[in-house]
């Protein structure tokens, strides 16, 4: 197989910004168009609890089963990877790519953005337990954190009254995945 420079767009932002939504819309326009790639969500490769000891905000953990289900996914030869994961954006990231997929791996960083009131409200109609609470004080502190640390080559993307289509056409445009122009 021919080997390629492996290539991932990052998807983070705050909770209720619509990440894994337009993360699966990016797929599933890659897949009609016959793109080869894979997707995997973030935020499942840490779930773990009570976490390791010597790990406890699951980023070993997190970059070994990535670099486990990278392994498996270049082996059938894919070289693009969608990652969706809430601070996958932040500077630290980008070493954790390296190692999980290979030097000179290419990253595209896209920080979805969305108002208080969006989020709130994607959040309330999402959460039907006890986290409604804990996840809407962590989504203000989230934004506010990716807002002052995203790197200068972070995409900011506005998600507040655009559709998934919309937000992923964008998307696809930064990474420069061709889709051909009568299916954008």
């Amino acid at each position: 197989m021919n080997a390629k420079r492996p290539e991932v767009l990052l998807i983070g932002g705050r909770a209720g910004v619509g990440k894994t939504t337009v993360g699966w819309e990016v797929s599933d326009r890659l897949r009609e168009a016959g793109i080869a790639h894979a997707i995997v969500e973030g935020d499942y490769l840490g779930q773990v609890h009570p976490p390791p000891a010597d790990d406890p905000h699951c980023a070993a953990i997190t970059e070994a089963n990535l670099a486990a289900v990278w392994r498996n996914y270049a082996a059938l030869g894919h070289h693009r990877l969608i990652y969706t994961n809430t601070v996958s954006v932040l500077p630290g990231s980008a070493a954790m790519f390296e190692r999980a997929m290979g030097p000179g791996v290419r990253i595209v960083r896209a920080l979805l953005t969305a108002s208080d009131a969006t989020a709130l409200a994607r959040l309330s109609a999402r959460e039907i337990g006890s986290a409604l609470d804990r996840e809407v004080a962590g989504s203000a502190r989230k934004a506010r954190l990716l807002d002052e640390h995203a790197p200068p080559d972070t995409a900011r993307v506005a998600t507040d009254g655009r559709t998934v289509v919309e937000i992923a056409g964008e998307l696809l445009d930064l990474t420069g995945w061709r889709i051909p122009d009568g299916e954008r």
